[in-house]
């Protein structure tokens, strides 16, 4: 028997879902709700596109009403806003944002795909101001487009996630003079610190001014003055709000469907509300944080997509069970790649869990080949060797082995499991001991005791100690910079120093990136010496205090 089927919201999830409905059932009434006149783009591409980088503003229409419809049999209502939810008459009010009528329509299923709203705060000024955006549809895009239409301008963007991030650089990228305010000490809240420094100074080098541990307090001069917390002016010609998002839950708030975590639409492993009949998908759920297990809302197009398929399958009988996210990401920052997965330490520290770290500084690919670019790589990883996490910043590669650790967590694959993986080498691409391989041989030392460890933030509380530190370089790159009171003991000349140095206490070796480090550590450690190398070496300390 043929059902009826209404979806509100277009885009990621809803789009995804009306057409997987439709090639498993050629039967069914399919009606999809669009408030918006675009039912199907990527608005992920939308910063690309203010940038020049996509030419043609049609490349970011996945789908027309008119082509989605033909292709697929689909009965598609954009400029239609569903303003009310019935769910025990199973139905629904529609106002119809062409001829300004509202209808209501009936069905026998419902999926909810409103996604999520930007956050606009408070703030004293906003409402004089014109010249204030945020970026979250097509219509937004074209306004901004047309802001930055004269480079001679100066642009402001607030606050530095994913969002804003890519429109900073493609405004920069366009000429105009950017400028960043984030409200805490750093950019992109997925990294850890020490690795978010990578960016902050790529940022100041490409010319934007960054301010870090900034907030806006005040726009005056109708959107033309800019008031930070610390009582800083900034001049901007228009300013680009990047907060954040919140999920579009009110409809299913006012229509008793129950909401969970941030406000989102709570829905079990099949992405049904307290309502059998009614489903919601996409950036509006709640969804389980597969790392530590608790309930959070992660609005990203890679998940929306996957739930708008699964819901349709629910829907026609196949068995699902959808458990959860990872919060797998990337984001270029003009050279630099930016990449994590899991949860970072922040994270884990918030939720009470324990964890150790590796931080590694490994070449994108063969150091003899002329393109290799350094790679930053952290690996987060638990008392039973459970992957937690990890972060990669790079100008090659960085991508890649977030991809490859964030498959290896999907499967359950211990991090001493690492070493073991099959990856692909040439020159040009990697290396035959690759960086993800080389991590699980550092975890597999520290899971066997083979080395201890202590991270670079520790460092400083060392010094204060007095505590035993040497450093395993070479004369020249220690009169480059280095750790305050460690003693220069080249690694290749360590042995002949042994009588010098104490058995009745810890000491503490450190080199570039790590690995002379480990090997110094061993050699002290099967002489009878109790020895900590310090993770990731000066590389590492460097960058958390950039």
């Amino acid at each position: 028997m043929a059902r009826k089927i209404l979806i509100i919201g277009g885009v990621a999830g809803g789009a995804t879902a009306a057409t997987r409905l439709r090639r498993l059932n050629e039967d069914d009434q399919i009606i999809m709700f669009e408030k918006g006149e675009h039912i199907s783009f990527a608005n992920c591409g939308m910063p690309y596109f203010i940038g020049d980088k996509i030419k043609n503003r049609s490349e970011l229409m996945v789908q027309t009403v008119q082509g989605m419809s033909d292709r697929y049999n689909l009965d598609i209502r954009n400029l239609s806003e569903v303003t009310k939810i019935d769910p025990e008459n199973k139905e629904v009010s529609v106002l119809n944002l062409k001829e300004n009528e509202t209808y209501q329509e009936s069905f026998d299923e419902l999926i909810i795909s409103t996604g999520a709203k930007p956050i606009v705060p408070k703030i004293p000024g906003l409402a004089e101001a014109n010249n204030i955006f945020t970026l979250r549809n097509i219509e937004d895009m074209d306004q901004i487009k047309q802001a930055a239409s004269n480079p001679d301008q100066t642009a402001t963007v607030i606050s530095g996630g994913f969002i804003g991030i890519e429109v900073m650089e493609n405004l920069k990228r366009l000429g105009l003079k950017v400028q960043l305010v984030e409200m805490s000490d750093q950019v992109m809240p997925n990294l850890d610190f020490e690795m978010a420094q990578l960016l902050h100074q790529e940022i100041r080098n490409q010319g934007v001014k960054l301010f870090l541990n900034n907030g806006l307090q005040e726009i005056q001069d109708n959107g033309k003055k800019l008031v930070l917390q610390d009582g800083q002016n900034l001049s901007t010609d228009f300013t680009i709000l990047a907060i954040g998002v919140t999920p579009a839950s009110e409809l299913a708030e006012s229509a008793g469907i129950k909401l969970g975590v941030k406000k989102t639409i709570e829905v079990d492993h099949q992405f049904r509300t307290n309502f059998s009949h009614i489903y919601a998908i996409g950036d509006v759920i709640q969804v389980e944080n597969l790392v530590d297990h608790t309930m959070t809302n992660i609005p990203l197009a890679g998940p929306a997509n996957r739930q708008g398929r699964l819901v349709a399958d629910v829907i026609n009988g196949i068995d699902v069970d959808y458990k959860g996210v990872q919060g797998t990401s990337v984001a270029q920052v003009f050279n630099l790649t930016a990449a994590s997965t899991g949860d970072n330490e922040k994270a884990l520290q918030k939720h009470g869990i324990k964890y150790h770290v590796i931080h590694t500084h490994p070449e994108s690919n063969a150091s003899y080949y002329p393109d290799s670019k350094p790679l930053d790589l952290k690996i987060i990883f638990d008392n039973n060797a459970k992957i937690l996490g990890a972060q990669a910043v790079g100008q090659k590669g960085a991508d890649k082995r977030i991809d490859v650790i964030a498959t290896a967590m999907k499967f359950g694959a211990r991090v001493n499991q690492l070493s073991e993986l099959e990856l692909s080498y040439a020159p040009p691409y990697g290396s035959a001991k690759d960086p993800v391989n080389f991590l699980g041989y550092v975890a597999d030392d520290m899971i066997n005791n083979r080395v201890k460890t202590i991270q670079w933030n520790q460092v400083d509380k060392l010094v204060e100690q007095k505590a035993y530190i040497i450093d395993v370089r070479e004369d020249s790159e220690y009169g480059e910079g280095n750790v305050k009171t460690s003693k220069l003991m080249t690694l290749n000349h360590i042995r002949e120093h042994l009588d010098e140095l104490p058995k009745d206490q810890p000491i503490y070796v450190y080199c570039r990136a790590g690995l002379r480090g480990y090997i110094a550590s061993r050699i002290l450690r099967n002489n009878g010496f109790d020895v900590v190398n310090i993770d990731g070496g000066y590389l590492t300390i460097e960058n958390g205090k950039r």
